[in-house]
């Protein structure tokens, strides 16, 4: 339909400047309602007015109550990727840096693992969601492991309480050995004790607070030396001079009168080997060894040896007289007198006096023990610390 005159010209006019108005206005809104904009809104006038900020979106809020709460937080999306940190400290609740931390994940058991930093801080980064297991280690400190299982769920930050360390365990192993097992140990290094890393020097121990030896270790080390090659050797060649000067008239020349010789003399060493460092040291608890002392004065030295003839250490680590010595030197004498020649066997008198030049013979080598052997002998026991053991009352 056509207007023809001027009014209807306006009136139409005015119409489609209204419509273009409308149309722009529905424009702008459709753009103010995409951009979230802050208004001030006034609660009142003059300055006793406050004001809050809220987020309105385009016209659609200026309906809205100045009361609308913020919408809430989305929840995480499904998927998305977690944390877990944590703080170290020790009992002081000072940072321990330089932690290791393990974060292992319980089903497939893979571990994850970083160090604290010098706050003692640490965060695990992009922990998917599933249960994990987080154990601590420091040096100086107990191992720490997590007592229930972590369970991280999508999206999940997780903050530990921080983790207190304790001073490490101390663990010590003690190896349980009984005093025999002890003397065992150390007649076995002395077994290997030789002058010139020939001459056997069992007797002689220079632990200063040796195990006791038992009766069987007793008889063992005096079997030992009566059995060893070397003792073979050297009673063959006493034998040999005494053939050669013409001792012992009775057993005659040739070589039955020096296997007769030679049975004497290791009659003699075993009679007395046996009775006075195995027999009566079992029957009277004492040991038939002598201690080194290898230290102090010269003649307090030289004291110790010679009265170590006299004197001996007992199984219960006090001194006490040598009687296994003494009477060991005039049992083997007394035994002597059953198989040397009838003329030249001793009186009882000239036994004690042969006796008695075997207690010297043994002060003077002591004296060697105490001042010379010892530089020869192979095989000593090295300065490591050996176990002590108490003396007995």
């Amino acid at each position: 339909m056509r207007f023809a005159n001027p009014v209807s010209c306006a009136q139409c006019g005015v119409v489609r400047m209204f419509g273009l108005m409308f149309c722009l206005s529905a424009v702008a809104t459709q753009l103010v309602a995409q951009q979230p904009v802050a208004r001030q809104i006034s609660s009142g006038g003059g300055s006793n007015s406050s004001t809050r900020t809220i987020a309105v979106a385009g016209t659609a809020a200026l309906a809205q109550s100045t009361e609308q709460p913020l919408p809430a937080t989305p929840p995480p999306e499904v998927g998305a990727a977690g944390s877990v940190s944590g703080n170290i400290v020790d009992t002081d609740n000072a940072a321990i840096a330089s932690a290791q931390v393990t974060l292992r994940e319980a089903e497939s058991n893979s571990p994850r693992t970083m160090t604290s930093d010098s706050t003692g801080a640490f965060r695990f980064d992009a922990v998917a969601a599933g249960r994990y297991i987080v154990r601590i280690n420091a040096a100086g400190f107990a191992a720490w492991t997590i007592k229930d299982v972590l369970v991280v769920h999508d999206g999940e930050s997780i903050v530990m309480s921080p983790v207190q360390l304790g001073v490490e365990s101390i663990v010590t192993s003690v190896n349980a050995i009984t005093v025999e097992d002890l003397a065992e140990r150390q007649i076995t290094a002395e077994e290997h004790q030789r002058i010139l890393g020939v001459l056997p020097n069992f007797y002689v121990s220079y632990i200063p607070d040796a195990a006791p030896l038992t009766r069987k270790q007793k008889f063992k080390l005096a079997l030992k030396v009566s059995a060893d090659p070397v003792t073979y050797f050297t009673v063959g060649v006493t034998a040999g001079i005494e053939q050669w000067e013409d001792d012992f008239e009775g057993y005659g020349q040739e070589f039955s009168g020096y296997t007769k010789r030679y049975g004497a003399i290791y009659g003699d060493r075993l009679s007395s080997t046996f009775l006075g460092a195995a027999l009566l040291p079992s029957l009277l608890h004492q040991d038939p060894r002598y201690y080194y002392r290898g230290h102090g004065p010269v003649v307090v030295r030289a004291l110790y040896a010679i009265m170590t003839v006299g004197v001996c250490k007992g199984d219960n680590g006090h001194w006490q007289p040598n009687y296994s010595n003494v009477l060991g030197n005039l049992g083997a004498a007394g035994i002597s007198t059953l198989y040397y020649p009838q003329s030249d066997q001793h009186s009882l008198q000239v036994t004690v006096d042969n006796t008695l030049l075997g207690v010297a013979e043994g002060a003077f080598g002591t004296l060697f023990q105490e001042f010379l052997l010892h530089r020869f002998t192979h095989g000593t026991p090295t300065a490591a610390p050996q176990p002590r053991m108490p003396s007995q009352p």
